[in-house]
């Protein structure tokens, strides 16, 4: 039975409408997008014991910070080690795989969260829900650019902005849940990562069964192979293994994980650094400073109006994943990502200035602005990645450059928190606490540009004359579908 997994399985016959494969790839980045707002269960995770409040022996919120941090970085390795695994057996098998560690990671955590073992939810939420982040991320890549040879950005955009979306589904879900299951002697955080594990799997499972590969010599109608005169466009294919001794790939490492660092720097750290920076200052404004109970009513309102702000910026590193990458199929996709690292240093700067001038929206605009080439520098890739090395291996060589996203996911909030934290020794107060990070991660991203600048097509001695046996491009079905 399982044999329909197998990628021979999945190829599609003659008259199969192409856009059916960003639905089903969109599918399973909506799922596992979840991991984006996974801190909703870390308050209520604080309270399994104590129910209404914190007890003697229910975990930290430091404690539980782990979970999503070890999610993230066993989705670069898994990506990276799967890779190889994921083209040879096709979309198919990688998306069910995908999607049984996913979605069994909620129920191993939550038979974790029952027992009040922490290292269970490591295991579970963490590991294998990681590796089911990892796998469910590449596995729609290189199926999607075989598709649409003439619109790789746009259809990897397409799959790739659920990633980006997932948290503002899976976060209100799993709030509801708990309060549905929530009573006076639990908080509902177990009966909700069963009933999301169960949920997520089945949804992940259309993807899976709607999912096909192009037949051989398939191309769209119309579609004309670029010619010489686009130099980063490659007919050719470089294996996953020879595009780690190219230059290019190194590059695209370093342009990928300064641009991650530098969105984080954001994104992890917004709702504090707005309160800091914009909203305390301008809520205590003309309040004696001694007079706390004044300025814990001044204050209360501020983390509601806060968590609208994240909220706006998931929404636009949701949507800067679709319009950046559509529009690098028009502009290519080195100078798109001119725009990322070149303007993004200038935004960056101005934050500290929009601080200073006490403007909210000036705020919020330089913020939104930068999310979206976050999004987009996450969407862009994958079709820079088959410009310069083919579609043959382009899901496998995927997958080792996101472990520059494990990188920047330690190195984001490393740098944030720690100059934060070295700022408020040194008695800063307000802007000054994060206006040296603003100007880091400017000069991370100038790095960027430079080596962006230096991307040249990939040598012809690392491109295959044919495609390799082990891993061929396309094989014709055993049977009908």
């Amino acid at each position: 039975m399982l044999a329909i997994l197998d990628r021979e399985h999945s190829v599609a016959q003659p008259g199969y409408n192409r856009w059916l494969v960003p639905p089903a790839a969109l599918a399973i980045h909506l799922c596992i997008g979840q991991v984006y707002g996974f801190s909703v269960f870390k308050l209520p995770m604080t309270k399994l014991l104590g129910v209404t409040k914190s007890a003697p022996g229910d975990w930290t919120q430091f404690q539980l910070a782990f979970i999503f941090s070890i999610a993230i970085f066993v989705l670069g390795l898994s990506a990276a080690v799967f890779g190889k695994w994921m083209e040879r057996n096709g979309p198919r098998k990688a998306m069910f795989v995908a999607a049984s560690c996913f979605g069994g990671g909620f129920l191993v955590a939550a038979f974790g969260v029952h027992l009040h073992s922490l290292l269970l939810v490591y295991l579970g939420y963490g590991v294998l829900g990681g590796i089911g982040l990892g796998v469910g991320y590449i596995s729609p890549v290189s199926t999607l650019v075989k598709w649409f040879p003439d619109r790789p950005g746009m259809a990897t955009g397409l799959a790739i902005m659920g990633f980006g979306g997932g948290a503002m589904i899976g976060g209100p879900l799993a709030v509801l849940l708990m309060k549905f299951y929530s009573s006076g002697v639990s908080v509902g955080v177990t009966e909700t990562l069963i009933t999301m594990g169960l949920i997520y799997f089945a949804f992940m499972m259309f993807g899976v069964f709607t999912v096909r590969t192009p037949a051989p010599g398939w191309a769209p109608a119309g579609y004309v192979p670029p010619g010489t005169s686009q130099k980063l466009v490659t007919t050719a294919h470089v294996s996953a293994d020879d595009a780690w001794k190219t230059p290019q790939f190194w590059l695209l490492w370093v342009i990928l994980c300064f641009n991650v660092t530098a969105g984080i720097g954001i994104l992890e750290q917004a709702s504090p650094m707005i309160q800091e920076m914009l909203l305390v200052p301008q809520a205590t404004r003309g309040i004696d400073p001694s007079n706390t109970v004044a300025l814990a009513q001044a204050t209360a309102p501020l983390a509601a109006i806060a968590g609208g702000f994240v909220g706006l910026l998931s929404l636009f590193n949701m949507l800067g994943r679709f319009f950046w990458s559509s529009l690098s199929d028009y502009t290519g996709r080195k100078n798109v990502y001119f725009i990322y690292l070149l303007l993004g240093p200038v935004l960056y700067f101005l934050i500290p200035l929009a601080g200073r001038m006490g403007s909210t929206l000036f705020f919020v605009t330089l913020c939104v602005l930068i999310l979206t080439m976050y999004g987009g520098g996450f969407a862009t890739i994958p079709a820079y990645l088959r410009d310069l090395f083919g579609t043959m291996q382009v899901g496998a060589i995927h997958g080792r450059l996101l472990t520059a996203w494990s990188v920047a996911g330690v190195l984001g909030p490393f740098l944030v928190n720690g100059i934060r934290d070295h700022q408020i020794a040194q008695g800063a107060i307000g802007v000054e606490r994060y206006a040296p990070t603003m100007y880091l991660m400017a000069g991370l991203l100038l790095i960027a540009a430079i080596c962006n600048y230096f991307i040249s097509p990939v040598d012809e001695r690392y491109h295959l004359e044919k495609s390799d046996a082990e891993f061929p491009e396309i094989l014709t079905p055993k049977k009908p579908l």
